[in-house]
């Protein structure tokens, strides 16, 4: 583990005095505080802001002013930690996604800016008042966003986990209170009956042995959400199979997958009776998103 950042330095200090004040680390500002954290400086902001309740803009007008010592002790922490690895959505306990802070834990994935475009690709293609199902919630980013961007969509959140939809629960009293539906379900195993007018999901996708699950952020984010343990693909082969039975005539699926899926998703999604199917790209042109419409 990487050693605790510190940011008193008593080399300059006279002999048998560097050990006297050890207890009491020297003044600091936050300007300086920031350079000897050791850490990339949007992450060090990011837990700055979280350690001493202070806005960007109050740091950046302040960052000469000395810090006080309770805003030392818990950044020193907070550094510590992230240098271990953590995540800092983890460590501050919120993402931002589509403009919106939402909370996070590790009970959860940590929302992506590669999710915004399954976000904007349904908001434009949900009817008006159409029942809209995100399939394996999560944090409830992508449906609590389309509920607080289209008060007409009926949006329904499911997924597997308890302690997850606790979080997606949490965050949709928070941005559309009231207009969420979550429930726990094994994608669709809860919802006889049911039926939608587009149906959304980042599924977990990433296929087992992998390196990136031992890589970065991942390493500290729930395995499940993240792969299936297979070759990446049997959850949305799982939810096209069944599509039909929830999927509205002329309604139309959204799924995010790897970058390197994007053929193999629009083969499972023509195998599976859909229509008009593509692939969603990003601003780097990399496949994100599949779609396809059910017949009628």
């Amino acid at each position: 583990m990487p050693e605790r950042p510190t940011v008193a330095d008593t080399s300059s200090l006279p002999a048998g005095q560097a050990g006297t004040d050890a207890a009491t680390p020297a003044t600091t500002d936050y300007r300086s505080l920031l350079r000897a954290c050791g850490l990339e400086r949007a992450d060090a902001i990011a837990l700055l802001v979280h350690a001493s309740g202070r806005t960007r803009t109050w740091l950046a007008a302040h960052d000469d002013e000395a810090v006080d010592a309770a805003t030392l002790a818990r950044f020193e922490a907070l550094a510590a930690a992230r240098l271990a690895g953590e995540p800092v959505a983890y460590l501050v306990g919120e993402r931002e996604f589509f403009g919106r802070a939402f909370a996070v834990d590790a009970r959860v994935l940590i929302p992506r800016p590669e999710t915004e475009l399954l976000v904007e690709w349904a908001l434009s293609h949900a009817p008006t008042g159409a029942r809209v199902l995100d399939l394996g919630t999560g944090s409830g980013a992508i449906a609590v966003t389309l509920a607080a961007e289209r008060p007409d969509l009926e949006v329904w959140a499911v997924d597997v986990s308890d302690a997850a939809l606790a979080v997606a629960a949490g965050n949709a009293a928070r941005h559309a209170p009231g207009r969420v539906r979550v429930l726990r379900s094994d994608w669709y195993s809860a919802l006889a009956g049911e039926r939608f007018g587009l149906v959304v999901s980042n599924p977990p996708y990433i296929a087992a042995g992998d390196h990136h699950l031992g890589e970065g952020d991942l390493r500290f984010e729930p395995v499940g959400a993240l792969t299936d343990h297979r070759d990446g693909l049997s959850c949305i082969r799982a939810i096209v199979a069944a599509v039909d039975a929830h999927l509205l005539p002329g309604g139309w699926i959204g799924m995010e997958h790897g970058w390197d899926q994007g053929t193999a998703v629009r083969g499972i999604l023509q195998a599976g009776g859909l229509t008009e199917v593509a692939s969603e790209r990003d601003l780097a042109g990399i496949e994100r998103i599949g779609v396809g419409r059910r017949p009628g």
